[in-house]
């Protein structure tokens, strides 16, 4: 089974500062984030592309979407850091965060696999019709409904479903539909959004000049957790009865001999297909009446941890370190899979106001991505995967503006 993982991360400083204080860098910011990641698999797609086409293809289907997976974290981070030059070569850094959770959302489709052998509507109209048989002699009557019979072995109709869905938003309901105990829909009241759970997170890093112009580094972001309150947290679950039309029932039901068991069992065989129809034709990618997810009361609150990242890298500068290159491996521990990338990059910087780097990312835009970044006064731009058109398997951009307040840091040499 062809597996595809998408990975969606937006992460937006609202308020950032920096200050020294003696030997120590101080640091705070207030930011949102946002971490979007699912695993689809090839027969998804094709599900979804064909799922609108003419109602005759679903008589004749064979598609199996169990092992799709959603999640969705979001939450805005107020962090305070501090990082410490600790001699010539060692410096530190750690940044504690407090987290607020926005929402949190986890849907499995573990089991989702229909399978269908069903006559048309033209066949159906013509087998249940009076006339149709009134027009043949008993004998041919005889020999069309054994026929007939014998094509009954063959159909069957089967749908199998098993799902969960755990999902912390105020002011999200999951709504019934009167008449039905499963949900029908999902309705978001801006008016109640609010937090839904509160959270801790941790920054460290440290970096070493082994030699002068060579620097090595480590970091691990996000590690933490968020718990989400039990009053916001709705549960559902989808374990309906399977669909499992069998021929050989309304084959049974023939006697060759009397047609008119022949268009009972045809009519029988038209309204059980016809529930199997209704639960599999209705056109979302979210299709309620095929999952029938069942709610129930949250017995306790849940957590989620972060999406944390681990960093490596090393630099080596040239001619000054006005020119350096450089490798990092980043490996970010998103939902539902880790995604490691390496990277290649060079650095020219002439002057403290003017900076250029391009990169080289090997494994996540399968070796057809460059990036380019620039610094310019206060404004920087830059994406680490360009977009390169339709081939290009990642895309990444930031732009930001560096405003410096008080003086410069005097240098030991000054």
């Amino acid at each position: 089974k062809i597996i595809i993982n998408l990975n969606v991360n937006f992460s937006t400083e609202i308020l950032s500062a920096g200050w020294y204080k003696g030997k120590n860098f101080w640091s705070f910011n207030i930011g949102l984030r946002t971490d979007i990641g699912a695993n689809l698999t090839k027969n998804m797609f094709t599900f979804l592309n064909e799922m609108e086409t003419v109602e005759e293809n679903w008589r004749n289907s064979n598609y199996d979407i169990s092992g799709q997976q959603l999640n969705i974290n979001a939450y805005t981070e107020i962090g305070l850091g501090l990082s410490r030059q600790i001699n010539s070569r060692l410096t530190v850094g750690a940044r504690v965060k407090a987290l607020l959770g926005i929402g949190n959302m986890e849907l499995k489709l573990n089991r989702v696999a229909m399978s269908a052998n069903l006559p048309s509507d033209q066949q159906i109209n013509q087998w249940s019709s009076e006339s149709y048989w009134n027009s043949m002699t008993p004998s041919q009557a005889a020999q069309a409904a054994q026929e007939l019979k014998d094509k009954f072995n063959n159909y069957h109709a089967n749908l199998t479903v098993g799902a969960e869905l755990k999902s912390s938003f105020k002011g999200l309901e999951l709504q019934e539909e009167e008449g039905k105990d499963y949900v029908t829909d999902f309705d978001f009241d801006s008016g109640k959004l609010g937090i839904a759970g509160y959270g801790f997170g941790i920054d460290l890093g440290a970096s070493y000049k082994i030699l002068d112009n060579l620097t090595v580094s480590a970091s691990v972001l996000d590690l933490g957790f968020i718990s989400w309150s039990k009053s916001s947290t709705k549960i559902a679950s989808a374990n309906p009865d399977p669909i499992d039309i069998k021929g050989s029932t309304y084959a049974n039901m023939v006697d060759p001999n009397n047609p008119n068991t022949v268009m009972n069992a045809v009519n029988q065989l038209q309204n059980d297909a016809q529930g199997y129809m209704d639960r599999v034709t209705n056109g979302d990618v979210l299709d309620y009446d095929m999952l029938q997810l069942e709610v129930s009361d949250a017995k306790e609150s849940r957590k989620s941890r972060l999406a944390s990242t681990l960093v490596l890298g090393a630099e080596y500068g040239f001619f000054n370190n006005k020119l350096a290159v450089g490798v990092l491996s980043t490996t970010r521990f998103v939902q539902p899979d880790a995604l490691t990338e390496l990277t290649f990059s060079a650095n020219y910087r002439p002057k403290s106001w003017f900076n250029v780097a391009l990169s080289y990312s090997a494994i996540q835009s399968a070796g057809k991505s460059f990036g380019l970044g620039l610094k310019l006064g206060p404004l920087f731009v830059g994406t680490d995967y360009m977009f390169l058109g339709k081939n290009s398997n990642s895309v990444n951009g930031f732009v930001g503006v560096s405003i410096p307040l008080g003086g410069r840091k005097a240098s030991k040499e000054g």
